[in-house]
């Protein structure tokens, strides 16, 4: 987490994460530090999301931009994932495996997409970096409840909702392998915000605590960001989220914002120009 050059991160966080990591790595007491934001690079502009972006994939701007905006996605989440897992003491072992496990599939992610922005002749860091998530993240920086509600379950959850409409634009665009890409990260992702949906509701369960009562006490407190429709009904289903909470989301929305799921891509057949690939091998 402290090393700002982008690679670097993205590389070394695969090692430790192909087999269990020894008990002894766990962080057995509270961990105290003055800011959420080591390894952050800051050899860039930071700013908020860009305008006219969804979730945290940017949806506005050339096509070159809206893949640097899913390869930061990528990137800050390996930090997310990480600081997760070492900032929070006293959680059960399979929690510390778990998060090790996400920032090496992030890690996948983010190489996946600069190999296809290099492929189009530009680079990470070619354009301003985004530094939204962060706000959150260090909002919650003593809280671990208030970081599997806030960050996994609301921000992170809306790269679910924004992927189809991003697949979308650059399937007209003629982009299929950013197609493919982004296909393995929606799959993973769900995956990922499961990981936030169980560990949630387990804390609340430790502490006797109603999941859907204290979610809404703690966007309060911590000012999480309105979620605005439509949303990935389906994938978010998928990640653990209940019918009533997903339920709760749409009834949320304006009346013109009212949707309950996205449009879908068309199914592919083996003979289409993209295919999506069966899942992985664990990292």
């Amino acid at each position: 987490m402290a090393v700002a050059q982008p690679a670097r991160p993205a590389a070394s966080v695969r090692l430790p994460s192909r087999s269990p990591p020894p008990p002894h790595l766990f962080p057995c007491e509270p961990i105290c530090v003055g800011s959420s934001r080591e390894g952050r690079d800051f050899t860039r502009q930071l700013s908020g999301p860009w305008p006219g972006c969804i979730g945290h994939l940017g949806l506005a701007g050339p096509r070159s931009e809206q893949e640097q905006a899913a390869g930061e996605h990528a990137l800050n989440t390996i930090n997310l994932a990480l600081d997760a897992a070492w900032r929070f003491a006293g959680m059960p072992a399979d929690y510390y495996r778990d998060w090790l496990r996400v920032a090496a599939e992030e890690a996948l992610h983010f190489d996946l997409l600069r190999q296809h922005l290099r492929s189009l002749g530009r680079d990470y860091g070619d354009f301003d970096a985004h530094d939204g998530l962060w706000t959150t993240v260090e909002r919650t920086s003593q809280d671990v409840l208030a970081r599997m509600a806030l960050v996994p379950r609301t921000l992170e959850a809306r790269g679910l909702d924004a992927t189809p409409p991003m697949q979308d634009r650059l399937c007209r665009a003629g982009d299929l392998r950013a197609v493919e890409i982004l296909a393995i990260i929606l799959r993973d992702e769900v995956g990922h915000v499961a990981i936030g949906n169980h560990w949630y509701r387990w804390l609340c369960q430790r502490d006797g605590l109603d999941p859907v009562q204290t979610y809404d006490r703690l966007a309060r407190e911590h000012h999480a960001p309105r979620l605005r429709g439509p949303f990935n009904v389906e994938a978010r289903l998928a990640a653990g989220f209940t019918p009533i909470e997903v339920d709760a989301l749409t009834r949320a929305q304006l009346p013109e914002r009212r949707c309950s799921q996205r449009r879908q891509l068309p199914t592919l057949s083996r003979n289409s120009a993209v295919v999506i690939p069966s899942p992985i091998p664990d990292l």
